[in-house]
């Protein structure tokens, strides 16, 4: 499924989504000097079929006020799922699932940064909420650097009954939660599975827990009590590849 159309901006992300397919057209501010990036951007453009047009800085600023753009935009329309079962009828039938759960996750970084891991341990999907969440965006385009391009994401109106559809499809579901008795280190990872990363506040609320087969922490040694929750989701993603043996 298509969804609407975004702005991104950002000199890879936007190379990202010309390799993707994703992007429609692309601007450059005219001040851009020729370095290497910008010719790999206008080469693969070209070679697709996307519109290029030099524009004034301004009209860059107006789509991506205060970030930094380093003076390239494109619009792009991503294929975002809302239905947890779009994904996982993707997985292949001789690969062991991996997919990311996240209960809130409200930071538009975070949720890059997640699908930046994601993308990068060679995850299935990454699935989210509909409401009270962040969303695909510039800044999350950016914080993925390119990523979200790349992967699969379900954005969801129920979280638990997608959790529950991911249990039916026999794939362990293991929620991270500081408080948990059990080491996540001590958790079989090397079955199909699915990390649950809870928000950046309140962490994951009790009808996900629920929904988990399993809670685990990440061994803390320092003072601070708890991980970022993209950081968090990449420690679980490397653990599962580490048993893995990839």
């Amino acid at each position: 499924m298509s969804g609407p159309e975004h702005w991104i901006w950002g000199r890879q992300p936007v190379l990202e989504a010309i390799l993707a397919k994703t992007a429609h057209s692309v601007l450059i501010a005219r001040n851009v000097g020729a370095g290497q990036s910008i010719h790999s951007i206008e080469k693969e453009a070209t070679r697709a079929g996307i519109p290029i047009q030099r524009v004034d800085s301004s009209a860059i600023e107006r789509i991506a006020p205060g970030a930094v753009s380093q003076g390239v935009a494109a619009s792009v329309r991503l294929a975002l799922f809302t239905e947890v079962a779009d994904v996982l009828d993707q997985i292949p039938n001789d690969t062991v699932a991996l997919l990311v759960a996240l209960d809130r996750v409200q930071d538009p970084h975070n949720l890059g940064a997640v699908l930046r891991s994601a993308d990068a341990a060679g995850a299935h999907g990454v699935v989210f909420p509909a409401r009270h969440a962040a969303t695909v965006s510039g800044g999350v385009a950016k914080a993925s650097a390119g990523a979200m391009h790349h992967v699969k994401m379900a954005q969801v109106t129920n979280l638990a009954r997608s959790l529950e559809e991911i249990r039916r499809r026999n794939i362990w579901v293991v929620g991270l939660d500081g408080h948990a008795d059990r080491s996540l280190f001590n958790v079989d990872l090397s079955v199909p599975l699915c990390v649950v990363v809870g928000g950046e506040e309140s962490g994951l609320r009790r009808l996900t827990r629920d929904h988990c087969d399993i809670l685990a922490r990440i061994p803390m040694r320092g003072l601070v009590s708890s991980l970022n929750a993209s950081v968090a989701a990449g420690v679980a993603l490397f653990e599962a590849v580490r048993q893995r043996g990839e």
